[in-house]
């Protein structure tokens, strides 16, 4: 059986594999939010540590129990112990769970590029009113970016108790998604390890370009300097910390059982040590790499509005007081607006109300992660450079390799196990496997192309892979190092690799790592017991912004479900499998 299991056609294969999956979307969008949020250059301090402590041990340990038990993550903790066939279980839900909305970014990536070919671009200008006498009004209290968002793409709801009706436009874009994922899936390694060159290679020349457009763009060095001036008194700050250990451990793609899947492809004798190192500090010099892009793009798009804002002022004053036109600079503005207000009070009064305050802190601080970041603040920065249509397609082009990437470690968490099944195996093909996975996806997907689609996204995004991941992780760690043995599992790797495993490992393994997770662990279940009741942001139309509202009590059970369904099937397998062997054993039991 051994030997009839497809192996990855070369090691650089499985590594390119392995970036593909773990670079992804939260590289671009996830890190330099947390830069900008701790302290710029000072969060790479318990960044790098988190990544020394946690990060490479726990990618090791996935790759080396895939590597050994040669099967899915069902299949790898059953033949530690039957007990944790539910860890695999619980891994093959976070990842359906996370692949029935992750591939929704790469639709709307579709939707985007798509709209990236006309001149204008749609995201650049507001529409006009139905009488053709302005502006729409939802657009110009906005802006025209969140209204492209938020109204052309959306099609948002004003709040996630009016579903209102599947987008078509949406649908489509999500059918074409899930056609890529499954022709590039459908031989499985044969197909995949192909594929994964273009998903792992294509991103960084794109990044490359980016940044070289990027460092000569007006205003990028306001951006380089705000993110690498070090704030020294964030590395007090415990959240620093915390989410430098969060960010490692979702950017890797831990638990998932993705990692565990591609390894288990590999040659035996394989250096998976190396290869976990190799691995890590390429996804997380790519953050950093990510990093330097985007700010370099946001201090671009801070600047212009910063001197598009002076400007407005400027003219304002000079057309309401009679002023000489080029009077009015940036350094003395304020000193300008403070004699006006005192030599004309009565005028300055009247116009007072659109007088905006002008800051380029203010615009820098302005802090933006996820969709909000790539679909929004991007595509501010974008419509306003020359050639926009070129630098819009290379963009959402680059989105959509990250996303394809990240989805076929995705969906191979979910298939590895299923193929594995002797039972599902004898009676489907893997192609038809993976097309039944695919088309289920994509059906309860289409939740998302809903008017309150965004807002299920939203819940899926922060509740189905945080505390679930965590527990999952820990499992796994005291399964390998307390239940299989950690000197059992080392002399399996010598065995394997004819390398001995230094005490480096063994330490994170039996006792840092573990730790660690449980401490995250508490702080998220503290951090949502004080929370209090959850919330979220909903688009509010009249107002043209976001506004906080509570979510509705079948809102808060459907988070409690997911949540629950799949950490239970860790306890729930283990009571299963403990009371059929009871059955068992009183079926053999001898009538007295």
């Amino acid at each position: 059986m051994e030997k009839a299991r497809p192996l990855w056609a070369n090691p650089l294969q499985f590594v390119f594999a392995c970036i593909s999956y773990a670079v992804g979307l939260g590289n671009v969008w996830r890190f330099p939010y947390l830069c900008q949020m701790y302290g710029g250059g000072s969060f790479l301090v318990p960044y790098i540590i988190m990544l020394i402590v946690e990060g490479m041990p726990l990618l090791y340990l996935e790759l080396a129990v895939g590597q050994r038990m040669r099967q899915g993550s069902i299949g790898a903790f059953r033949t530690i112990s039957p007990y944790l066939s539910g860890v695999g279980v619980a891994s093959v839900m976070v990842s359906f769970f996370l692949s029935m909305y992750y591939n929704v970014i790469n639709a709307w990536a579709f939707w985007y590029l798509f709209h990236s070919f006309q001149d204008p671009l749609p995201w650049s200008v507001c529409p006009l009113n139905g009488n053709r006498t302005g502006y729409d009004e939802e657009c110009e209290k906005a802006s025209s970016t969140q209204y492209f968002w938020y109204r052309k793409t959306l099609n948002i709801s004003p709040s996630i108790q009016e579903n209102g009706s599947v987008q078509w436009e949406p649908a489509l874009c999500l059918l074409l998604a899930w056609l890529v994922v499954y022709l590039c899936i459908l031989r499985g390694t044969e197909s995949t390890g192909k594929v994964v060159y273009f998903t792992a290679s294509l991103p960084y020349c794109v990044l490359i370009i980016y940044l070289v457009r990027g460092l000569t763009l007006h205003g990028a060095t306001n951006g380089l300097m705000y993110m690498f001036t070090p704030k020294m008194e964030q590395l007090t700050n415990p959240k620093a910390w915390i989410n430098a250990a969060t960010q490692i451990f979702f950017s890797l793609g831990l638990g998932f059982g993705s990692l565990i899947a591609f390894a288990s492809y590999n040659e035996p004798s394989s250096n998976c040590q190396k290869h976990a190192i190799i691995v890590s500090l390429i996804n997380s010099s790519t953050s950093i790499f990510a990093s330097i892009v985007t700010f370099s793009i946001y201090g671009f798009k801070a600047t212009f509005n910063y001197e598009n804002c002076l400007r407005k002022v400027s003219l304002l004053l000079t057309n309401t007081f009679d002023l000489e036109d080029g009077f009015l600079t940036a350094s003395n503005l304020e000193e300008v607006k403070g004699y006006l207000a005192s030599a004309y009070p009565s005028k300055y009064s009247e116009v007072f109300p659109h007088i905006k305050n002008c800051s380029l802190e203010s615009e820098l601080d302005t802090a933006v992660q996820g969709t909000g970041l790539a679909f929004i603040v991007y595509t501010e920065a974008i419509k306003n450079m020359e050639v926009s249509q070129l630098w819009s397609v290379l963009y959402f082009f680059m989105l959509l390799m990250l996303g394809i990437g990240s989805m076929l470690g995705n969906t191979a968490a979910i298939l590895t196990p299923l193929t594995d099944s002797k039972i599902i195996s004898s009676h489907l093909p893997k192609e038809a496997i993976s097309g039944l996975v695919c088309l289920i996806s994509c059906a309860i997907g289409m939740v998302f192309t809903t008017e309150a689609g965004n807002y299920w996204f939203d819940i899926f995004n922060d509740y189905a892979a945080t505390l679930s991941l965590l527990l999952i992780v820990l499992v796994e760690t005291i399964a390998v190092c307390y239940v299989y043995g950690l000197r059992r599992f080392e002399s399996d790797l010598k065995a394997m690799t004819g390398r001995a495993l230094s005490w480096y490992w063994k330490v994170m393994w039996a006792g840092v790592s573990p730790l660690l997770i449980v401490s995250l662990f508490v702080f998220y279940l503290s951090d949502y017991i004080l929370a209090g009741t959850l919330k979220y942001q909903a688009w509010e139309a009249s107002q043209g912004q976001l506004v906080t509202k509570d979510y509705p009590a079948y809102a808060l059970a459907a988070i409690g479900l997911l949540v629950a369904s799949s950490t239970m099937c860790i306890p729930l397998v283990a009571l299963g499998i403990f009371v059929l062997r009871c059955l068992k054993r009183g079926d053999a039991a001898p009538v007295a």
